[in-house]
């Protein structure tokens, strides 16, 4: 196999564990398991403190003492072993914290795989700009193909989705052994301090009003950035219960409806270099924020019959919403920080939106639907997507007045290649 098929078929792999059971965990826990939404919010907050606290540990093991991609297929092995365990699980408390050692090995898996997909094509001596993209196109393919097969196996609500994505991820673990050696790259000095090491000499950006503020705003959009991920599935497979719709194509193939989002975003990171350059920086990350509001609100107003547009469209609208903030955030780091912490400037921005935002997004969103839009085990879908419009409306509001940033062609100008 040619380094570029084995590095596409590591992507693919990557994100088909994830996608086997992400998307339709809320179906599993709601419909199956018939738990409460105040606990289920937790769930997805595993995915923020994973964020938080395991990249940069794992980085500093890969960059000191082992193999990255060693280390890689430890974890993907690790990961798949508690997975595999779920489906024992009998309540919500232990399925926590199963998900959590689970999302404690994952997480971290998925800049491993770059460091590891970068390395090895820099060594072979590819063009990394021009060659990854198409590689990496690949793992959000097989999110889609892993969401297809639990829904149209029947499978999308059952045990059988941790299975397939457990027994993968350990498939997954023992081929990375066989990729190309990352040995360690020894970049961290040796006499670095602890903050240094971890990425934290990032946090002293907050000093300055503009990147604080650009921080914060990325942990309040964090905190939107799960929900439809969370409570989509869920959402769609509920109209089941209004008898009309009970077997309409929204309710019995909601986790390929879903996926038309993941198809979205393929398209959509297409089309970034143009809206960068045409629209600039800032003004990307306001769309992003309005397209939230869009993926939310048509969510709000859809349904099975009339309203079906409205569902794919806010499922077409989700690839514009998660794809322009994520990568114009990184590039709006890249161009305002200094060289020396750039690497961890870009940690910190995923900590706050991936981190902090979705940890605070999963565990609020959980207490307030049931709190305030559930009625006797029902969930009122319209108020509850209404609130998360308004929600993602007020950050956008706030970010075009409060946010000051000056479009310059020439940052975004190598984006356009």
């Amino acid at each position: 196999m040619s380094i570029k098929l084995r590095l596409t078929l590591m992507s693919f792999l990557q994100f088909f564990v994830w996608g086997a059971w992400l998307i339709t965990v809320g179906n599993y826990w709601f419909a199956t398991k018939q738990w409460s939404g105040a606990e289920f919010g937790a769930i997805f907050s595993t995915l923020g403190i994973s964020s938080i606290i395991m990249p940069a540990i794992t980085g500093i093991i890969a960059d000191k003492w082992i193999n990255a991609e060693k280390l890689y297929g430890i974890l993907h092995i690790l990961g798949g072993i508690a997975l595999l365990y779920i489906p024992q699980v009998d309540n919500p408390t232990t399925f926590y914290w199963v998900i959590f050692a689970a999302m404690l090995c994952y997480m971290p898996t998925i800049s491993l795989s770059n460091s590891v997909a970068y390395n090895i094509l820099k060594n072979n001596n590819f063009d990394v700009v021009k060659v990854f993209p198409p590689i990496r196109v690949w793992g959000t393919i097989g999110f889609i193909a892993a969401m297809w097969l639990t829904n149209l196996s029947g499978n999308k609500a059952s045990a059988n989705m941790f299975y397939i994505s457990a027994i993968s991820a350990v498939i997954l673990g023992i081929y990375s052994f066989t990729l190309p050696k990352c040995p360690p790259q020894k970049l961290i000095a040796e006499n670095a301090t602890l903050a240094q090491k971890l990425g934290l000499d990032a946090f002293k950006l907050f000093g300055t009003y503009k990147m604080a503020l650009f921080f914060l705003f990325s942990m309040f959009l964090g905190g939107a950035l799960q929900l439809t991920n969370m409570y989509g599935d869920v959402f769609l497979s509920e109209f089941g219960k209004i008898p009309e719709y009970a077997n309409s194509i929204i309710v019995t193939k909601s986790t390929l409806i879903m996926s038309i989002s993941q198809i979205s975003e393929t398209l959509f990171i297409l089309a970034i270099p143009f809206f960068l350059k045409r629209f600039g920086i800032k003004q990307v990350m306001l769309i992003s924020m309005l397209a939230w509001v869009l993926r939310f609100g048509l969510f709000a107003f859809g349904n099975p019959a009339d309203g079906l547009w409205m569902i794919i469209m806010s499922c077409i609208v989700y690839g514009m919403a998660f794809d322009f903030f994520n990568i114009s955030g990184s590039l709006f780091v890249e161009t305002t920080t200094d060289s020396k912490i750039r690497s961890s400037a870009q940690g910190l921005f995923m900590m706050m939106s991936n981190g902090f935002g979705a940890f605070f997004g999963g565990l609020l969103s959980g207490i307030v639907i049931d709190k305030f839009f559930t009625y006797d085990g029902v969930r009122d879908w319209h108020h509850i997507w209404l609130s998360f419009a308004g929600y993602a409306l007020v950050i956008a509001i706030a970010f075009a007045v409060l946010f000051k940033h000056k479009h310059n062609p020439n940052d975004v100008a190598k984006v356009s290649h």
